[in-house]
């Protein structure tokens, strides 16, 4: 293991910082946690009690122009930035953080690339992104490589795919998260889905998008100017899913095959708009780059993933469902 570092999160009670902070505690780092403090993380360990807390406001904060000088006056050798969703917030960060050592990692997200055209979708052949989210994430990326290619700070961007994990709804088998979904399965009933159900999503466990930022955290020299996707080891794709899921439920899983202007009747608008987005991107990806140069080896299949997350809703009593299979 390398030395100790200071390591900054940005953002750590959330999905991914949930599980990377407690895993950068264990490694033996001294970890300062920079959030809004308004929420605790979603699952509870005792590494935390070891962890420095900030409260800081970053979008107020970045209004005022103040935030980079917070995140540089905590002197940290690794800033995680798991909150940052435009190219202005992020190269404000990197101005200030320039000429110091610092290591600069940045979540983005798997839809800086765009609906897929060759699969599996790597680092090098994604085509261009759609939608703003996307783009943003997409020319932070593209910022951050040049910093450093440049001979700036040293950073790296991860982007995961639909981060999933026990304590919040993960993306469901039509790419949205209502939940009458689940009532429908779990009850043998007919499921609408748009198109013939071979479009794809690309979950990720949110301890092995973790696990992809701590090991960048450790392997600075090879994640330096790299930009990683983070995501299961494989895909579900619509049907698949749907299969899986009423399995769990003793169920089989009964499609009917319905075009997008039917599916958008069904469903509210925001649920409709939200498959769309999921769906007509029909992604899969590859993690070649990162299991080479990180060593990235994640521990659950998308199968497994999101069955981690509905069996943590049933079970708190999030999702109200006639049956769910006991360990």
């Amino acid at each position: 293991m390398s030395n100790s570092k200071r390591v900054v999160v940005i953002g750590g009670t959330g999905h991914i910082g949930t599980f990377l902070v407690p895993r950068l505690v264990r490694a033996g780092h001294d970890v300062v946690n920079v959030s809004r403090g308004s929420r605790r993380a979603y699952a509870d360990a005792p590494e935390w009690e070891r962890v420095e807390q900030v409260v800081a406001d970053r979008e107020q904060e970045d209004r005022d122009g103040t935030f980079p000088d917070r995140v540089a006056d905590l002197r940290p050798d690794v800033v995680v930035d798991l909150v940052c969703f435009t190219l202005e917030s992020a190269t404000a960060l990197v101005d200030r953080l320039r000429g110091s050592d610092v290591h600069l990692l940045h979540c983005g997200s798997i839809w800086r690339a765009g609906p897929s055209q060759v699969l599996p979708i790597t680092e090098e052949n994604a085509t261009p992104p759609v939608g703003t989210y996307g783009v943003e994430k997409d020319r932070i990326a593209r910022m951050l490589k040049q910093e450093t290619t440049d001979g700036g700070v040293v950073t790296t961007s991860l982007h995961p795919g639909h981060i999933s994990g026990p304590g919040w709804a993960p993306i469901g088998p039509v790419g949205n998260l209502d939940p009458s979904v689940w009532h429908t399965l779990a009850a043998g009933e007919t499921l609408a889905i748009p198109g013939i159900g071979t479009e794809t999503m690309a979950h990720v466990h949110a301890d092995d998008v973790a696990q992809a930022f701590a090991l960048a955290v450790e392997h600075r020299d090879a994640a330096a100017g790299q930009d990683f996707t983070v995501v299961a080891p494989d895909a579900l794709n619509v049907r698949g899913y749907a299969a899986l899921a009423a399995s769990w439920f003793g169920q089989e899983a009964r499609l009917e095959s319905v075009s997008w202007d039917r599916f958008r009747e069904t469903c509210d608008q925001d649920a409709a708009g939200a498959s769309w987005d999921h769906l007509s991107r029909s992604q899969v990806f590859s993690i070649d780059k990162a299991r080479r140069l990180l060593g990235y080896e994640p521990r659950y299949t998308a199968g497994e993933t999101v069955e981690s997350a509905v069996r943590w809703l049933v079970e708190h009593g999030e999702l109200d469902v006639p049956a769910f299979p006991v360990q």
